[in-house]
């Protein structure tokens, strides 16, 4: 096994515990860190638990500090943590908007922190059964100290088969705007429309439905985050609303040269 680590999860939420159970797994040690009590969650994860950073820091010598808030939550989150006592640990994120995360890692973590942008793009549905070929985005923001342990980290998620990109925060942005974000759009229109299984489904069809189901099962302030925070979104939202209206318009015209004939 690679260089174990002791990891500390801030934000325990369903996608925090579902990276502890396979660091877990990989023979690393992991505390989870939250607001709200899982101290149940953690213990049947064979995780430990604090409610409290500074706890966390009095008792173990952390090696990566991983944050998986919410995108809208991150920032004041951060802030109120005691970065004055993170020595010098690999600080870790895994937001689905990387330019957006990189920039506060820079912002507030102290100098001597290695930093490391990260998007598993995957989740506890898509990756319940294997990660394997599953796309793992990251970008070596700023690693110094201690090389070894970042790549550690990132040698989790190689040994569990993902599909290793390594791609910088702004060119991530770029992509996931025409990808994530055009998904999630698409299925929260679609969502709109009330769309629901018929007895003559196409397999196109059940593929939109797909795409609802996907999409909604994620909460809208993920989806605001998407918008709010990549720089690209807000282009491609009104990209897709020029091109449902070209498509409008041609067969406004076409029906019109139909009906000339």
């Amino acid at each position: 096994m690679a260089r174990p680590l002791t990891v500390v999860i801030v934000g325990f939420g369903n996608f925090g515990q579902f990276l502890a159970k396979a660091f877990v797994r990989c023979g690393h040690k992991v505390i989870g860190c939250s607001r709200s009590d899982y101290t149940d969650v953690a213990r049947q994860l064979g995780c430990g638990y604090e409610r409290d950073l500074d706890r966390v820091l009095d008792r173990y010598r952390v090696d990566v500090l991983l944050l998986a808030t919410s995108i809208l939550s991150t920032e004041s989150v951060i802030r109120k943590m005691p970065v004055d006592r993170l020595g010098d640990c690999l600080v870790v994120d895994v937001l689905s908007v990387k330019t957006y995360a990189r920039d506060l890692l820079l912002r507030y973590m102290p100098p001597q922190t290695d930093l490391l942008a990260t998007h598993p793009m995957f989740g506890p549905e898509s990756g319940k059964h294997s990660w394997h070929g599953l796309p793992f985005v990251y970008e070596r923001v700023r690693v110094q100290r201690d090389p070894e342990r970042c790549e550690a980290f990132i040698d989790i998620f190689r040994q569990q088969g993902c599909a290793m990109v390594e791609m910088s925060c702004a060119d991530h942005d770029h992509y996931a705007a025409s990808t994530q974000f055009i998904t999630h759009t698409t299925g929260r229109m679609l969502a709109e429309l009330d769309i629901r299984s018929t007895p003559i489904n196409t397999k196109g069809f059940e593929s939109l439905l797909a795409v609802v189901e996907t999409t909604v099962r994620d909460s809208f302030e993920l989806y605001y985050g998407l918008y709010r925070y990549n720089p690209n979104a807000h282009e491609e939202l009104e990209k897709m609303q020029r091109a449902l209206e070209n498509v409008k318009r041609k067969l406004e015209e076409y029906d019109a040269r139909q009906s000339q004939r």
